[in-house]
This record gives structure tokens, C-alpha cells and sequence, in this order.
């Protein structure tokens, strides 16, 4: 679901009810391109968040508060010289557009009331928030934007403020049936576009779910052009979007999200038929807080991570191409065994062998078989065995080391592959703080000299099921080494995707028969976690092993994480966490 106009509309309204009149107490600046306000109105105290990020913009009521840089940002501090102490007189949505302008009164430098205007622009990879005098002069914004890079509108100090339009559309606040029909219908009538692609076209802040839903109310098939509309449709669709405007008219929002496969599949600041499953939310905001939490938590990871991931991708690349070519010499090595054979037969049966030979045949005493050694015949049958000896002895040397070697590499192989799961894995900031310390110890990342270890708060997930079973999920390596030796029992089950990079699940439950065993759902569940968090989580199926932690090895200098076990079970799980609750 879009964050549309009518969601917009919702939001307004709700800011309206609970900040006019109040002042702004606090102003901060968790993100580079995000915005938070605490408002004191009497006793109530609202925090408001504004994101001008390109992936998820938003602007919702929230009763969480992000933790800010020491430094403020210099567009923070220049809204706390404008805003701090500022009265809050409205909340304005311009033509129904994703906009939200927030007007504010506060004493200049004179003393005397000046009126600003704080502008949220929710438009994609275009939002930002800017701030304008009532003059219409931009004073500045959270996203400058030169002529460099717009030629369509600089969002520059100085400049003038006004909304681009990119494309014709209408306010569908102020439509009426004949405009309805105009635009619907008498410009597109040899159009053969679905109609509800032209209304969510033809007007400001529609989303395509809120054109079908009109669609459905008038029960017009939402793939019928207009030309296939017959009289009777036309104004049943044209009285089915006018209903729907009229809630949004009369702030008649009852915000709501639809359940589909135990996940929320879409939102609706009003009510509209043809979804079933919903469920209704106290306030625009705290639906809004429900559906893009996680989601806006997932992509502020992933734009903090993308540093970490280059390194791990770069580092994943060199070690992948080091571990090939070490193979390669590996099996160049497999020849040292024909080496030491030439050297023994010449030496048993190089003396009948004339001066200047390039080749002797000679009787393969390991094989029965007569071979042909090739010989340099500028040197005599002895220095040629000797010759082949050491070639023996060199390859021998090689293949030594490189057996370790290749050990060690692809041993740093799959604890990168690893830690790039736990990349994907981490759905919080902190939990990037123990995969950078890992890089730091492999020396991947250089640990700058005299810098403090960052604190460790990240945690491993706890999920539980109806029975009370707790069930626990490294994040990342070290996280898997701990829980697996220091937090597991040696009772206590444990799981891992076979032969895949992943995390380690360990199940502590007292639920257990005479043997120690589980209910069978719980290792259902158990092994369905494991698949979940590893790196084939989006296959169907994964295999999984388990066993009893007791089971479990941690070889000394291995890299964190890193187990062996000789004693499981396997069993085939579908990656999936809806039947457990996370704590």
C-alpha cells in the first residue's frame, strides 16, 4: 500500500487534533534525512517523526525516540533557532497532494510574531523537508537541490517555493460529477486503459487500491475500459469514488490493515469493501508505526550496512579467487608420486641406459606395466633420477602447505559467507556492532589505535511457542559461538541449515520424554528457524541437522561459530517463523 493521499489526509487530521496550540519542546536529527519534534500541548506530549528518505518517507505520531548524533546536523540547528519554542497554529495538506505543511509562529530576532511554514514533501526518491517564510522563500532544506541535478525546481536558500507539477492531475477534494465525467470519461472514451488506471491517473493522491476499491463498491469489473461502460456504471462509479472522498471530507477515518498469510498485506486510512481479514487500529499513526517500523528499521540497516557489505563482498571475492588458484596448485601437486617413481626405476635400471638418451623404458614394479620416463639427455641417468627426486620432494612440500592452506582460506571463506548472512540476518543497528568486531579480529577492518570497543547490546532472538518452549538464534558468529557453549546446556538441542551458512538455534524446553526427545512439532519448529535464518531461506525447503548440544565441538583456532559433530539427525524444514512469537 502506498503512502497516498488520503493516508496523508489521515495523518494531517490526527496532527491537527493533537498539536494545535502546542509548542515544539525538543527538535532532533536521528538520520541525515530525518527529522524528530516533540510537541508539548498542556500536560500532552506528542513526537512526531518526519522522513525525507528516499526508500520509505513517512510522517507519523511515534512513542519511540531514536538516539541522536552528539552533534547536531546544521539543518537541526537551524530549525532549533526557528522552531524551538515555536506555537503550532496548523497543519495544511496543499491539493490533496502527498504534502504536509506545517505553519508555526515565533519571534524573530526583533521580538516581533513571524509565521513559518515547515514543509514534508512525501514524494519517493524526491521527498524533503523544507523550511519557508511566509513570503514563500525557501530559508533552507533537510535536501538541497541545485540545477545540477533539477532543472525542473532548486530547492536552494533564497529560492522560491513552489509544488512541480510533472503531470495534469486534479484535486479530487473539490471534483464534482461533471468534472468526474469530463476527465474520466469524455477524454478517454476511445481509451482503452482499465478505468481504474485513469482515476488513480487522473487524480492527486489516488493509489491504484483506492481506484479498484471504487471499482468494486460500483461492482465495475477494474478491467473494463471506458468505452465498455454502459450508462448505469458510469454513475455508480462516480457515486462510489464520491463516497469515498466524502469520508475523507468529513475525517471519517477508521484506519485499518488487512491479515494475509499472519502478515499485514496492505492498510487503508478508511473503510472500503472487498477486504476481509482487517483489523482496526486505534490511530493512523499507530498503524502507520505497525506496518513501517520494521520495514524503515530494515532499510536504515541495510543503508548502515552497505559500508560493511561492500568490504565483506570485496574481501569475499579475493579470498574466493585465492581459494580457486590454491586448488588448482593443489591438484598440480597430485603428479609428485609419478616424480618419485621415475627416480627409483631410473636408479634401479639406469645403468644399462646409453649416454644421450631422451626416454627409457623400464618395468613399473608398483603397476606390473612397462612405462616410458622421458630423460634430458644432456645429463647423465643419475642426475636425471635425482632430478625427478626432487621434483618429488618439492611438490611433496607444496602440497604439505598447501593442504593447510587451502584449509585456512576456505575455512575464511565460509566465515565471510557467514557473516554476510548475518548481514541480511541483522535487523537492527547495533547488531552491526559485533559483525564489525568480527572483521576487526580477522583484520579485514583496521582497528584504529587507541578507539574504545563499541558496547555490545545486540542479543540473540528469543522466540516462543503456545507450549512455553523457548527457542534462541545467533545473529551472527559470535552470537552462535555463545549460544551454542556458553548459553546452551549440553541437554539442550541444537539446529543449523546443513552445509549452508546460518544461524545457530538451540531449543531449551524441560517438555522432554524419558529419552530426552522433544515433541515432534517442536523440532518441526525449531528446524523451520534454522532454515529461516540462513542463506537459502527464500528455497522451499532446506535441509536441516540437529543434535544434542553435548554433541558439539568447537576445535581449537577455528573461527567463531565454527562446530563439528559427528552424532545427528537431518530432517527437511520449510523456513518459516509465523507459528512462534518473537519475545
Amino acid at each position: 500500500m502506498a503512502y497516498d493521499g488520503i493516508t496523508v489526509a489521515a495523518v494531517t487530521d490526527e496532527l491537527n487534533r493533537l498539536c494545535i496550540g502546542g509548542r515544539v519542546m525538543k527538535i532532533t536529527q536521528p538520520e541525515k534525512d530525518e527529522i524528530g519534534l516533540q510537541i508539548k500541548n498542556g500536560k500532552d506530549v506528542t513526537k512526531v517523526l518526519i522522513s525525507a528518505s528516499a526508500s520509505l518517507p513517512l510522517v507519523y505520531i511515534t512513542d519511540e525516540s531514536k538516539k541522536s548524533p552528539i552533534t547536531a546536523p546544521a539543518f537541526c540547528m537551524l530549525l532549533r533557532k526557528y522552531m524551538q519554542n515555536a506555537v503550532i497554529t496548523r497543519f495544511h495538506q496543499p491539493d490533496f497532494e502527498r504534502i504536509i505543511k506545517m505553519e508555526f509562529t515565533h519571534f524573530n530576532e526583533m521580538g516581533d510574531i513571524e509565521t513559518l511554514f515547515l514543509v514534508v514533501e512525501i514524494m519517493g526518491k524526491h521527498s524533503n523537508i523544507i523550511l519557508i517564510n511566509d513570503k514563500n522563500v525557501i530559508i533552507d532544506s533537510i535536501k538541497r537541490i541545485p540545477a545540477s541535478v533539477s532543472s525542473v525546481r532548486q530547492v536552494l536558500p533564497g529560492h522560491e517555493y513552489f509544488i512541480p507539477k510533472t503531470s495534469e492531475k486534479y484535486n479530487p477534494m473539490f471534483t464534482d460529477s461533471q468534472e468526474f465525467r469530463e476527465k474520466i470519461y469524455e477524454d478517454n472514451a476511445t481509451n482503452g486503459t482499465p478505468v481504474y488506471k485513469l482515476i488513480y491517473e487522473t487524480y492527486n493522491g489516488i493509489s491504484p487500491m483506492i481506484a479498484m476499491a471504487a471499482c468494486n463498491m460500483a461492482e465495475v469489473s477494474t478491467d473494463k475500459n471506458v468505452a465498455s461502460l454502459s450508462d448505469k456504471e458510469k454513475d455508480e462509479l462516480w457515486q462510489a469514488f464520491a463516497a469515498i472522498m466524502n469520508k475523507v471530507k468529513k475525517a471519517e477515518f477508521t484506519p485499518r490493515y488487512f491479515i494475509e498469510n499472519n502478515n499485514i498485506s496492505e492498510y487503508c486510512a478508511i473503510e472500503i469493501p472487498g477486504y476481509a481479514n482487517y483489523v482496526e487500529s486505534k490511530s493512523i499513526s499507530d498503524l502507520l508505526c505497525q506496518y513501517y517500523s520494521k520495514k524503515e528499521a530494515l532499510v536504515r540497516v541495510r543503508q548502515k550496512s552497505s559500508d560493511l557489505r561492500r568490504i565483506v563482498q570485496n574481501a569475499l571475492e579475493r579470498t574466493s579467487k585465492k581459494y580457486d588458484l590454491q586448488l588448482k596448485q593443489l591438484k598440480d601437486t597430485e603428479k609428485r608420486e609419478k616424480y618419485k617413481v621415475y627416480g627409483e626405476l631410473i636408479t634401479a635400471y639406469g645403468y644399462s641406459v646409453p649416454e644421450g638418451s631422451k626416454s627409457m623404458e623400464a618395468l613399473n614394479y608398483y603397476t606390473n606395466e612397462n612405462i616410458t620416463i622421458p630423460l634430458d639427455p644432456e645429463i647423465s641417468p643419475l642426475e636425471n633420477a635425482k632430478k625427478y627426486f626432487n621434483k618429488y620432494a618439492k611438490l611433496k612440500r607444496t602440497n604439505e602447505a598447501l593442504t593447510e592452506l587451502t584449509k585456512t582460506t576456505g575455512d575464511e571463506l565460509n566465515q565471510l559467507d557467514m557473516i554476510m548472512t548475518s548481514l541480511d540476518i541483522a535487523p537492527k543497528e547495533e547488531d552491526l556492532v559485533q559483525i564489525k568486531e568480527e572483521l576487526m579480529d580477522m583484520g579485514i577492518i583496521n582497528r584504529k589505535n587507541g578507539s574504545k570497543k563499541e558496547k555490545v547490546v545486540s542479543k540473540p532472538f528469543h522466540y516462543v511457542d503456545e507450549d512455553g518452549n523457548d527457542y534462541f538464534v545467533g545473529k551472527n558468529n559470535y552470537q552462535n559461538e555463545e549460544l551454542s557453549f556458553k548459553i546452551a546446556g549440553p541437554d539442550d538441542w541444537w539446529f543449523h541449515a546443513k552445509k549452508v551458512p546460518g544461524s545457530h538455534v538451540i531449543v531449551k524446553s524441560t517438555k522432554v520424554n524419558e529419552k530426552g526427545e522433544l515433541d515432534d512439532k517442536v523440532y518441526e519448529r525449531a528446524a523451520s528457524l534454522a532454515a529461516y535464518y540462513c542463506k537459502a531461506k527464500n528455497q522451499d525447503k532446506v535441509e536441516v541437522d540437529y543434535t544434542v548440544r553435548r554433541n558439539l565441538k568447537h576445535p581449537n583456532g577455528s573461527a567463531p561459530g565454527f562446530v563439528v559433530y559427528y552424532t545427528n539427525y537431518s530432517l527437511i524444514a520449510i523456513p518459516d517463523i509465523s507459528q512462534l512469537k518473537e519475545v
